[in-house]
């Protein structure tokens, strides 16, 4: 599904899907022809590293979570378009909704942080490639977010407005969903 959303976008040329080795073969008959499969790591960063070293030239790159199959392809062409702008890095958020609130170490509240500057992000996370390459090239750390490696290195992160369809399907409840 991601892969077909990717496409559908008409803004994606190229895919490139990061798995684990036991699931190499199972991927490749998944995806079929619209998509080259590679083996990842053991973290995330590792496998987005695999992924970056399977494209050879891109003027920009999407990084984009098989756990978000149901992102909307007009999302993922709002990212490139603004790429195509001269954006270095841009990523779709969503407002919060929720309250959120800071707990120290022992679970007490410590501060209830003004939602209305707070966004849940998504991916796909898009990039000029030069840009996210640098990024990974001075990594250290393992990320959960490829935006915040681009942040670290000093380079903007534009926010497009996300969509609600582009959530993260991780529990049971969102499995229903």
């Amino acid at each position: 599904r991601c892969v077909d959303g990717l496409l559908a976008s008409g803004a994606v040329d190229e895919v490139v899907v990061v798995v684990g080795a036991d699931q190499l073969e199972r991927a490749a008959t998944l995806v079929g022809p619209g998509a080259t499969v590679v083996q990842g790591g053991a973290e995330r960063t590792d496998s987005v590293r695999a992924g970056l070293a399977a494209v050879d030239a891109a003027d920009w790159i999407l990084v984009h979570d098989a756990a978000r199959p149901l992102t909307p392809p007009d999302m993922i062409a709002r990212i490139v378009a603004e790429l195509r702008t001269g954006r270095g890095a841009v990523i779709p958020a969503v407002a919060v909704t929720d309250t959120i609130k800071s707990i120290d170490v022992h679970g007490d509240v410590i501060g209830t942080p003004d939602r209305a500057g707070l966004r849940a992000v998504q991916t796909p996370q898009g990039f000029a490639a030069d840009v996210l390459r640098r990024a990974y090239a001075a990594a250290g750390d393992i990320a959960t977010d490829d935006a915040a490696l681009v942040e670290q290195i000093g380079e903007s992160v534009h926010v497009v407005e996300g969509d609600r369809l582009a959530f993260k399907i991780t529990t049971t409840l969102d499995m229903t969903l």
